[in-house]
């Protein structure tokens, strides 16, 4: 399937029905006093999160959604039907932008999520909610107000625990394979990796989810190469595996690498620079001689990050691997949780 990650739709809810402006006319009754009923409201259009999907293609191909409009009254003091809601269904970890604006309309950041993305108009009143004892007979009625209609820009961020990130050909896509069920295309070439890839890393008792970025390249946070498309999908993430070539020991400094992405995540996001990160050295069945990544892991450990050379090949290491991003989703949570818990004490104190 398709990955398509930006949309721009128009959403025009149902405009309300006609007020009816009726008499009552039946036999022996000469001066029937009014009964014109109320119009229906209009359709709103709401944005609901699917636990189904994963991409906003099918939303490229049709860009007009409208709720439906609301009955018109009738006579007998019979009131419209409410026009019936449209839905738009969409993954979770959508964004929702009001396109003239910019404004944050909603995010549908978790299951289940429905918003109202454009509101129905109210139905007219009938000629009979005028009457009054000296206005017996009124003979005017509202029409109803017209629903919302805007121009919407939605854009998916995924939902993942973790991210993989890197220069392309790191090895990110082979090191999401071997942990997971995930089985993104891999060869020995940049941007093999189109599209994020999403797997589910079992891990004791528990599960995470991480998600495959494509390569960044400098300059990414400018839209150069293709990891500029994608850098967005980090920023939900609690926590990055920085994977590093390290069978490139002898051309190219990892370290240089390291810095590289890093820049590019601080020029994009300032916070996404701030997240925790794992280094993982890749690629380590093919080098006969280990000695360079002990000096590596030295180098990454005096700055506080762990450290762990893995091969996705042989499996060396990627079970340390998933016991360090296990151990670093449980800190962040704890922190996060004690920020709540601290958030509140000062509220209430």
């Amino acid at each position: 399937m398709k990955f398509v990650d930006e949309v721009e739709i128009t959403v025009k809810a149902g405009d309300g029905g006609r007020g009816c402006m009726s008499f009552r006319r039946e036999k022996f009754v000469p001066k029937g006093g009014p009964d014109g009923g109320d119009g229906g409201d209009g359709g709103h259009v709401r944005v609901v999160a699917d636990p189904h999907l994963s991409t906003l293609l099918d939303l490229r191909y049709q860009r007009l959604y409208r709720g439906n409009r609301g009955q018109h009254g009738r006579g007998k003091d019979q009131h419209g039907r409410n026009g019936e809601d449209r839905v738009i269904r969409v993954p979770a970890g959508t964004l929702i932008r009001d396109l003239d604006t910019g404004e944050l309309v909603a995010d549908i950041a978790a299951l289940p999520g429905d918003v109202i993305v454009a509101r129905g108009g109210k139905g007219g009143k009938g000629n009979s909610r005028f009457a009054t004892s000296r206005h017996q007979a009124p003979r005017f009625a509202q029409p109803g107000l017209p629903g919302e209609e805007r121009e919407l820009r939605l854009e998916l961020r995924l939902l993942a625990d973790v991210g993989l990130i890197g220069l392309p050909n790191a090895g990110k896509s082979t090191l999401i394979s071997a942990v997971s069920a995930a089985r993104p295309k891999i060869a020995d070439y940049p941007f093999t990796t189109l599209v994020p890839n999403l797997g589910v890393v079992r891990q004791g008792d528990g599960s995470f989810v991480a998600a495959d970025i494509p390569g960044l390249i400098e300059g990414a946070h400018r839209g150069e190469g293709l990891g500029h498309r994608f850098l967005k999908h980090v920023t939900r993430t609690g926590l990055l595996v920085h994977v590093l070539d390290v069978f490139r020991l002898g051309e190219q400094d990892p370290k240089t690498d390291f810095e590289t992405v890093n820049r590019e995540l601080a020029l994009f996001d300032e916070e996404l620079a701030r997240k925790p990160q794992i280094v993982a050295a890749s690629k380590l069945d093919l080098l006969p001689d280990r000695t360079a990544v002990r000096t590596l892991e030295a180098f990454f450990r005096s700055r506080g990050y762990r450290f762990c050379a893995v091969s996705a090949v042989t499996g060396e290491g990627l079970d340390r691997l998933k016991v360090m991003i296990a151990e670093g989703l449980a800190e962040r949570n704890a922190l996060g949780a004690a920020g709540e818990a601290m958030g509140d004490m000062e509220s209430h104190g």
